[in-house]
């Protein structure tokens, strides 16, 4: 379920501004994720560490599992981000997106080979 976007959270009287907030209904768990328009840096990391911490200890009714979040960046150095969020208790994920949406067909062969994939590996013989 989508939350809201600009999400304050107010700290020692700063405000802080998630940028879009879903709750997952399936997980029992707030989904905070952080748009950035340069490549990951591990100040991102913190951040979002953050808000997950605060959304754990402030928002989260009895019966929620802990916060996700998910940095989505234009770029990000595998080596770097594996040690900025290495060793966090919060789950952390961080990917990059594209301006352009890929044609039709080639998603569609994209999905269709990951479920291949996923199949192949979890079929039960």
């Amino acid at each position: 379920m989508f939350v809201g976007t600009q999400q304050r959270v107010t700290l020692n009287n700063t405000h802080y501004y998630v940028d879009m907030v879903f709750y997952n209904k399936e997980l029992h768990a707030y989904i905070l994720i952080e748009l950035k328009t340069v490549k990951l840096m591990p100040e991102a990391v913190g951040q979002l560490n953050m808000y997950l911490n605060y959304y754990a200890a402030e928002i989260n009714e009895p019966g929620d599992n802990p916060p996700i979040g998910i940095i989505l960046c234009t770029d990000k150095d595998n080596v770097s981000a594996e040690y900025a969020l290495g060793g966090l208790s919060n789950n952390i994920f961080a990917s990059t997106y594209t301006y352009v949406i890929p044609e039709k067909e080639k998603l569609i062969a994209q999905v269709e080979a990951v479920l291949e994939k996923w199949d192949g590996e979890n079929r039960i013989e």
